[in-house]
């Protein structure tokens, strides 16, 4: 394996390939804040997840480059606790000498794990029209292209989204595969899901693209996964992606609403763990290379989901185990 220069960071896909034989690494996707609270209950997660062995963190970029220099300040610092951190970029609002010129911030700092997103449209609707900005790029093959073409950034190692129930802009699942094998052609090496919350549609998506393209659809296809913990945020979340929730599991979440309306305790939370660590649970045992969870900066959640699949230590004083922040 050719050496890594001290500056950068060692490439996502070596990461997860180097994860002792039996076990299945994790990651997790921090946002960046928006007040003081709201930061330091990232720190304090970046700690409870580099304690608990995390093989990456991915940090996002906001709608229209809103967070870009959030983003590229809270993927330094987490890159010096040190965690091998993926940041991502959008087209939103940004013009090709823009995209360069964060190319190469990034290229500076250190922060050569890319994850290339055309990105969702600013304001109030992420599934509204989609507008290239005048001066900017179409799509994110294009912005994968642009990464290779640079001399700062040409070694960079880029991963792509993929949508297990097709994009919703895609005319079909057929035109979404060949859309995400054109990107894995462009120069990708690994992609990471938007979220679900039915196994099934991860493992057709895997389907799909090794059908397409044996040698595209052979690399990593990383699930991910946001833990439910209630029904406010499954809501929130379907709203901002488009996923579906299974009948089977909506039933199973407003029972859950009406027993906590008796007992008082927190059904939904509890039932929405138990259903997301069957899923990763599948998942693993279907040969996944990593399971990326999508945590809002808070720790607790994914921690018990990895503590049920026995990935991770129980939580809370009262067993006698540090609380997790």
């Amino acid at each position: 394996m050719p050496s890594i220069h001290a500056r950068y960071q060692r490439p996502i896909t070596d990461v997860i390939a180097d994860t002792p034989p039996g076990l299945v690494p994790f990651s997790v996707e921090f946002m960046p804040p928006r007040d003081d609270a709201a930061e330091q209950r990232l720190w304090n997660a970046a700690v409870d997840f580099h304690d608990l062995g995390a093989a990456f963190v991915s940090v996002t970029y906001g709608a229209g480059g809103s967070s870009r220099e959030r983003t590229l300040r809270v993927a330094k610092k987490l890159a010096q606790h040190p965690l091998t951190t993926l940041v991502h970029l959008t087209l939103v609002n940004h013009t090709v000498e823009e995209l360069q010129q964060i190319l190469r911030d990034y290229a500076d700092a250190g922060l050569s794990n890319l994850l290339a997103l055309r990105g969702d449209p600013p304001g109030a609707d992420p599934l509204g029209p989609w507008e290239k900005t005048e001066g900017g790029l179409e799509y994110a093959s294009d912005l994968i292209e642009m990464v290779r073409s640079l001399e700062e950034t040409k070694h960079f190692e880029v991963g792509i989204a993929t949508f297990p129930e097709g994009h919703f802009r895609s005319p079909s699942l057929e035109h979404d595969t060949e859309m995400t094998v054109r990107k894995l052609r462009a120069g990708a090496e690994f992609s990471i899901t938007q979220m679900f919350f039915d196994a099934d549609y991860f493992l057709r998506l895997r389907d799909r693209l090794v059908a397409c393209d044996p040698e595209q659809g052979a690399k990593p296809i990383i699930p991910g996964v946001m833990p439910i913990t209630s029904i406010r945020s499954v809501k929130r979340q379907i709203e901002l992606s488009g996923a579906t929730l299974p009948d089977s599991l909506r039933r199973q979440l407003l029972e859950a609403d009406e027993r906590a309306k008796i007992t008082g305790a927190d059904e939904v939370r509890k039932v929405g763990i138990e259903i997301t660590t069957q899923m990763v649970d599948r998942l693993i045992r279907e040969g996944v290379p990593d399971v990326h969870f999508m945590t809002m900066n808070f720790a607790r959640a994914t921690q018990e989901v990895l503590h049920n699949l026995g990935m991770a230590p129980a939580w809370g004083t009262e067993l006698g185990h540090d609380a997790l922040r």
